[in-house]
């Protein structure tokens, strides 16, 4: 594809690939800018229907226009190979610059309200991501996060068990009550093919707290199996001491005790996510406790 054309993108280098496709950076020859396209090409579900789906969904997703959002700019097809173009982000994933012990108290207080930004942006549009994880955070160089791939579902295919507990698990792509997300990350109420809202976003949002205030993911397993069964039924471990106390009631919120289908905690902690994400300023003062 190097060197290549693919529509008005003129394919520059390799960025990376996962689950659902290749990222190369890419030049628009159209408006003289740098972007990523996602080119889809064999990873692409042979079944039609499921097909028109994911475009479909792409194509909603590019109606969010928010400052911590990836922006989509174009879904479509070219000699035959759908692909996505996006904004091009220079930055490392936060999955990359979380140390072991976890980052700076000031560093989550910081990053934690921009992703909750992203997500009310996009709940109050109808977007549920399905895959939120710190690999699909991106912070650029000034500190702003850019959140990844939302309401695109990934596939893992034929990978091993030893490795499925961080990588993207679904069924049929995008199929109503399929399993779709990463493990580490999912919902109690996703794990159990249940319906998946913002409420599950939130759920991941609190795994993502937890993994930056602590250096470590909150739910361990062995086995996918071990996994799934500590995220149904085991509480939190206790956060480091040095975690602040204007913290703490949100990642407990986020990830509640109770793994009986009541996520009524969520969901007022989604609400009170949403308040915060319209007024920075205030929001970033009462995560610091002031």
């Amino acid at each position: 594809m190097i060197g290549k054309s693919l529509g008005h993108y003129r394919i520059l280098e390799k960025l990376g690939a996962g689950g659902m496709g290749v990222v190369y950076r890419a030049q628009d020859t159209k408006l003289k800018r740098m972007v990523a396209v996602k080119v889809l090409g064999e990873r692409m579900p042979a079944d039609e229907t499921a097909r028109a789906r994911l475009l479909r969904e792409a194509r909603m997703v590019s109606a969010l226009n928010h400052p911590n959002i990836c922006m989509v700019y174009e879904v479509g097809e070219a000699e035959g190979q759908a692909y996505i173009a996006m904004e091009f982000i220079e930055g490392r994933p936060l999955s990359a610059i979380i140390p072991e012990d976890g980052l700076l108290q000031d560093q989550v207080l910081h990053y934690g309200p921009q992703i909750a930004e992203a997500l009310a942006h996009a709940h109050d549009r109808g977007v549920v991501h399905r895959d939120l994880k710190s690999s699909n955070a991106m912070v650029t160089p000034e500190g702003r996060i850019k959140v990844l791939d939302f309401g695109l579902a990934k596939r893992l295919a034929e990978a091993a068990a030893d490795d499925a507990t961080t990588r993207t698990l679904t069924g049929t792509l995008t199929h109503e009550g399929a399993i779709v997300g990463t493990l580490a990350y999912m919902s109690p109420e996703a794990l159990r093919s249940g319906p998946v809202d913002a409420r599950s976003d939130i759920w991941s949002l609190g795994v993502m707290l937890y993994e930056m205030a602590s250096g470590r993911l909150p739910f361990q397993g062995k086995s996918p199996f071990d996994l799934t069964a500590a995220i149904l039924r085991e509480t939190i471990p206790e956060l480091p001491t040095s975690v602040s106390p204007a913290l703490r009631p949100i990642i407990h919120r986020c990830l509640p005790g109770r793994r009986d289908g009541d996520t009524s905690g969520r969901e007022k902690c989604g609400r009170h996510w949403k308040r915060s994400g319209r007024r920075r300023e205030p929001c970033r003062q009462r995560w610091r406790g002031r």
